[in-house]
């Protein structure tokens, strides 16, 4: 083939191999499917759910505290003596009784409950939180299948292209147009290309892999993103005002606050312990008794009903103590919250400059990219002239190349930087997801 022909190819050599290469879409699954896969098959996620799930019973368990009790209690004895004397006492006896609690008064029960009832809101932020880890981590694992492909097609596209130059090359050294440099340098191109082409190869089955693993299916196609591509810019375009939304809603800062709301509560609990408790008591009892010795044989019953008040005058200074400790683990909380909030903004304005900055980028790319399509023409041009030598046009295709990786890189970058900034916001949801697929081929 004569350099013109392969001139006329290479350009076309891009988008062939990249359509060749990508999996067909009618059997691809969209982001929004495989997030739902996920959600029925990622052990963490379900390990958080199930975590959920079980508050509603450890609640019942505390507001029993609040409720009557009942027990029953029976016994049997036999009392003999050997060897036998005269006058003694042999007997056996029946007893059984039913005995029921009422609390009445009980402070420590009734913030115990509380207690309790403020873990409900603990475990829903915390499913909340896996919730939107799961998105992320699909998302990513989504895209960096994705971008693994683009790598591989970029990489074998650049390949052919090397192939041709290679040929184009030795047919002019051939012929004694040029010298035995060019052949060399497009020889040590093309290695490097199929080295480059045996990573690529690797790294996207292990990317494969990895997503295959996350929802639980075998041979994943997921469907590229459609281009061009309008990438949606974080709305409210305001860092401060996505701070406030993760100041009022993350996860991490409510679990916090919750956790403060239970130590003040523990204080509170501590306090009792100087308080009395009130109980309305009755039991019910019944024994049968028969053997010698035994002055009334026969069957006795008994009943009572009554109010039962146990205060604690002294314990040692142990009750003082306990609230001491308490009012500390309270600051302890207090703090934790204050970190936890600062931590949620500094996470929050990152993610949200990191969004920006990736929308800044995929525009340079985006330009980048022309020109370096306009290079390679250009380059190709000068070599047919002898302006130019092999060397420029190995150049020229190969920072194209690079740059048609970058973008999509970028894209995918900026995508899941959207949804990492939610995440830090504390307002992710699977209505994300499925804003994203919609930017996916159908």
């Amino acid at each position: 083939m004569h350099a013109p022909a392969a001139r006329r190819l290479a350009p076309l050599a891009f988008t062939a191999l990249m359509t060749a290469l990508l999996p067909g879409w009618a059997g691809a699954q969209s982001l929004q499917e495989l997030y739902e896969a996920a959600r029925n098959y990622d052990a963490t996620y379900l390990g958080a759910r199930a975590q959920a799930e079980s508050i509603e019973f450890r609640i019942e368990q505390s507001e029993a505290l609040l409720r009557p009790s009942a027990n029953a209690t029976a016994s049997a004895s036999t009392a003999r003596t050997d060897p036998p004397r005269i006058g003694a006492l042999s007997s056996t006896g029946v007893q059984g009784a039913l005995n029921g609690r009422y609390p009445l008064f009980n402070r420590a029960n009734r913030v115990t409950v509380e207690q309790a009832r403020k873990t409900a809101e603990t475990a829903k932020a915390d499913l909340e939180s896996a919730e939107q880890d799961l998105i992320v981590r699909v998302a990513q694992a989504y895209f960096d299948v994705l971008a693994a492909q683009d790598t591989l097609a970029t990489t074998r596209a650049s390949k052919t292209f090397i192939t041709e130059q290679l040929a184009s090359a030795k047919r002019n050294f051939e012929v004694g147009t040029a010298t035995i440099t060019d052949s060399r340098e497009a020889q040590a191109r093309f290695d490097l290309a199929t080295a480059q082409e045996i990573a690529a190869d690797n790294d996207l089955r292990a990317k494969r892999i990895a997503l295959d693993q996350l929802v639980g299916r075998q041979g994943v196609e997921p469907r590229p993103l459609l281009v061009p591509v309008n990438l949606p810019a974080p709305l409210p375009a305001n860092p401060e005002e996505w701070v406030n939304v993760a100041d009022a809603q993350h996860p991490s800062v409510r679990r916090a606050r919750v956790g403060l709301d239970v130590a003040s509560l523990e204080t509170d609990k501590a306090r009792a312990g100087e308080l009395p408790t009130v109980d309305a008591v009755a039991s019910v009892g019944a024994g049968d008794s028969r053997g010698s010795g035994v002055q009334l044989p026969g069957t006795s019953t008994t009943a009572s009903v009554g109010v039962q008040m146990t205060w604690p005058l002294y314990t040692g200074g142990a009750t003082q103590n306990r609230i001491r400790e308490t009012l500390k683990l309270e600051e302890r909380s207090r703090n934790d919250l204050a970190a936890a909030r600062r931590g949620v903004a500094q996470a929050t304005r990152v993610a949200y400059f990191g969004v920006q900055s990736g929308l800044a980028q995929v525009k340079a790319l985006e330009a980048a990219e022309g020109s370096s399509k306009l290079l390679l023409e250009a380059t190709q041009l000068g070599f047919r002239v002898g302006v130019r030598v092999n060397l420029d046009v190995l150049n020229a295709q190969s920072q194209l190349a690079a740059t048609q990786r970058d973008l999509a890189l970028a894209r995918y970058n900026v995508l899941v930087g959207n949804l990492r900034l939610r995440q830090a916001a504390g307002s992710l949801a699977p209505a994300d997801v499925q804003a994203v697929s919609t930017l996916l081929a159908r």
